[in-house]
């Protein structure tokens, strides 16, 4: 019940511990006190089985009743949680699948540009080959006479 202990002063104070009372102990006291009241009672054994029966049949009832309403509560409770659930998978699948879509645009995006600058340096690579090679065409154009014929030249430089 209680409990004392003595601090610096020695006063002694006490310590009370709660306990939480359920519906169970609450519907466990009816009955008994529901069972003492009728076996008190002045009526005869046959009228006092008759009323145990009916008082017994109401507290079935009333047991599957709450019990029903207990039930329901739960169930509902378990619907709107797992519903919650499935709300916020839902948003994130959405959320991966925005992500995902994004991700794949930037990486084609990549790739156009990538394809656009190896194309643009292979047309670079091209014309400085072209020029390059135009140039070669006319130095050798210019190193050669017209009037020789290319074997006399070969014979000359040797």
């Amino acid at each position: 019940m209680s409990r004392y202990e003595f601090d610096d002063d020695d006063e002694p104070y006490v310590v009370i511990e709660k306990h939480e009372s359920s519906m169970s102990s609450f519907l466990v006291g009816l009955a008994i006190g529901a069972g003492v009241a009728l076996l008190l009672a002045p009526r005869s054994g046959a009228a006092t089985r008759r009323q145990i029966r009916r008082r017994a049949r109401r507290a079935t009832e009333s047991a599957q009743r709450v019990a029903g309403d207990v039930t329901g509560g739960v169930t509902d409770t378990f619907q709107e949680a797992r519903r919650r659930v499935e709300d916020q998978i839902d948003s994130a699948r959405q959320a991966i699948e925005l992500k995902k879509a994004q991700v794949q645009r930037a990486m084609d995006a990549g790739r156009a540009a990538a394809q656009e600058a190896r194309d643009e340096l292979e047309r670079r690579i091209a014309e400085t080959k072209a020029a390059y090679q135009a140039e070669a065409d006319e130095a050798r154009a210019a190193e050669t006479p017209a009037t020789e014929p290319s074997g006399s030249r070969a014979r000359t430089r040797a």
